[in-house]
């Protein structure tokens, strides 16, 4: 247990660090950047590397005690035969989603691009000698997809690191931490400037030692100064820091805490984000068929959309470089039901109507949609709360008008039995345009 006098100092320093960033103003490509990744709503996540092999997740070196030296042996068995970045982005693509998130470095400290801060990497240290994330760069701008890396704090293996030493005067005993700084910095610079622009970087594991000075407002005015477009956020599951460009709620929708990690609220300023695995899993999982149906997942992609908020659906690639025909199978039909229903998730916002238990509200245009999740047993809707006139309401599938009416305390829609989308049944909802402009979604406390 920390001493008071330690857990005192350790506060001094993470105010110094924050005091720091304080002064970050973004900049209009920042900006730019923020409003565009909004409107794209929906994007792949990749966990990948050598932890593939053992068919066991990402943790596997961590959970199952692997020395570094032992699961360092698996990097000549990395053989990706397989792998074609115009394949996985096509799939993306085909699915709906408008972005992409791939491991560059996960917790087990091996860097899956061309690196000369450390010979621990996919090309040096494997027979395949290649450099997938070059493809992907490659790809992401020929199909017209962004593309953000996912870089890790935190390292179980290199000595300057010191992982599980205690912390003191905000580093770690018996490591290098300014080596181990600089070594980050060395390689984030090169995935700004190696791989042309990107849409960011998806920093994890800040939280493995939150009474660290991780010299955070020298990372991200680094990232920002090399590429000043690009977003950054970190995944410490509290409220967001100076100099982060949006929020990451990680299995949660915004403001949810199902796992006991969020300990933060909702910003009601920065672009927010929700990941979710397609199974139980980040990295690939040999036994792990808890499958997600494309009901659930369109259901995750509505809720966050209703509630202001990105999804970042996560797929393990095998170790061979293929996605398991599972994931594939259910993207593909995801993203049917994107061609039609797209409309009302790209670009959109949160709509005027806060989520309901029969769903959310999305808008755009002008209009709000409703995207009725659960129908109520006697198919009749109730808005409580309203006192903007509403004109009209339709039916999306089919453009046929729906009857309603409007008192005092709420509106009642009257759904049409026979005529419910049992995935998601949306309604087009016209307010009288005076009036609709006194609306404001309310943004959901902290829990």
């Amino acid at each position: 247990m920390k001493t008071i006098l330690l857990t005192w100092f350790c506060i001094g320093v993470l105010s110094v660090s924050l005091h720091a960033q304080q002064g970050y103003q973004p900049s209009p490509e920042n900006l730019q950047a923020r409003e565009d990744f909004q409107n794209r709503r929906f994007g792949m996540f990749i966990h990948w590397g050598i932890y593939s092999i053992l068919g066991d997740g990402e943790w596997v070196m961590h959970n199952e005690h692997i020395s570094y030296h032992d699961y360092s042996r698996l990097a000549s068995l990395f053989y990706p035969y397989a792998f074609d970045a115009k394949q996985w982005v096509a799939l993306a693509k085909a699915a709906g989603m408008k972005y992409i998130t791939i491991t560059s470095r996960h917790h087990d400290g091996f860097s899956m691009f061309a690196t000369r801060a450390t010979p621990y990497n996919v090309v040096d240290a494997t027979p395949w000698h290649h450099d997938p994330m070059k493809d992907l760069a490659e790809e992401c701008r020929k199909q017209g997809l962004k593309l953000f890396f996912y870089y890790s704090l935190l390292d179980w293996g290199r000595p300057d690191y010191g992982f599980g030493q205690p912390i003191v005067n905000g580093k770690p005993l018996h490591a290098d931490w300014d080596h181990y700084i600089q070594f980050m910095k060395t390689q984030l610079t090169e995935l700004l400037t190696q791989y042309g622009p990107i849409g960011g970087i998806w920093f994890d594991g800040e939280w493995e030692r939150p009474d660290a000075d991780w010299h955070l407002d020298e990372i991200f005015a680094l990232i920002h100064r090399l590429q000043p477009q690009a977003l950054i956020v970190n995944n410490h599951h509290h409220d967001p820091e100076p100099g982060q460009d949006f929020q990451e709620f990680e299995k949660d929708l915004p403001g949810g805490n199902s796992h006991g990690w969020n300990t933060g609220g909702v910003s009601k300023d920065l672009p927010l984000e929700s990941c979710e695995t397609m199974n139980n899993s980040w990295g690939f999982t040999l036994s792990d068929h808890h499958f997600k149906s494309v009901k659930q997942i369109i259901h995750l992609l509505v809720n966050d959309a209703g509630r202001n908020a990105n999804l970042l659906l996560n797929v393990g690639p095998m170790p061979d470089g293929r996605i398991q025909q599972e994931f594939v199978d259910t993207l593909l039909k995801v993203g049917e039901w994107m061609k039609t229903y797209g409309e009302t998730i790209y670009n959109t916002r949160a709509g005027i109507i806060p989520p309901q238990p029969w769903g959310v509200s999305t808008q755009a245009g002008g209009l709000q949609y409703l995207h009725v999740l659960q129908v109520p047993e006697n198919s009749v809707l109730f808005i409580p709360d309203i006192t903007a006139r509403l004109l009209a309401v339709e039916d999306f599938n089919h453009h046929q008008p729906l009857r309603f009416k409007q008192q005092a305390e709420g509106i009642f829609i009257y759904l049409d039995p026979s005529h419910i989308n049992p995935i998601d049944e949306i309604l087009i909802l016209k307010f009288s345009p005076v009036q609709h402009q006194s609306f404001r979604h309310p943004v959901m406390s902290k829990q």
